[in-house]
């Protein structure tokens, strides 16, 4: 478990730097409320960016982004509908991303997936 932790952790971090160079501004990381985690909230220009990050050493059990499942989902949309309550972005505009790692001898790949539904 612990180096599940550790290799999510990694996972997020090399997305921020990746964000970042693509000249997004993280607001924040690893929001967390009784609805659910998202784990990076961004800003690319005038949007706000929800972000789900999910890395990989394997496919035994499918892609990064396949295990963003409907439930998932769900728990996503319910943080973001909270965050975006208790930040009054009502009347702005909103995506969901998901970035995929994949870690393969000690080496880091990224694919990011823009507006997923």
């Amino acid at each position: 478990m612990y180096q599940r932790h550790e290799l999510g952790k990694e996972g997020e971090e090399y997305a921020s730097k990746y964000l970042q160079s693509e000249g997004y501004k993280i607001i924040e990381r690893n929001f967390s409320c009784k609805q659910g985690e998202i784990d990076i909230i961004a800003k690319e220009k005038q949007e706000y960016v929800f972000i789900e990050v999910k890395t990989r050493q394997n496919f035994h059990y499918g892609t990064p982004a396949q295990a963003v499942t409907k439930k998932k989902q769900k728990n996503i949309w319910n943080a973001t509908k909270y965050y975006i309550y208790s930040h009054h972005l009502e009347n702005k505009y909103i995506r969901f991303d998901v970035i995929e790692i994949y870690k393969s001898k000690n080496k880091l790949y990224l694919n990011h997936i823009k507006q997923i539904k």
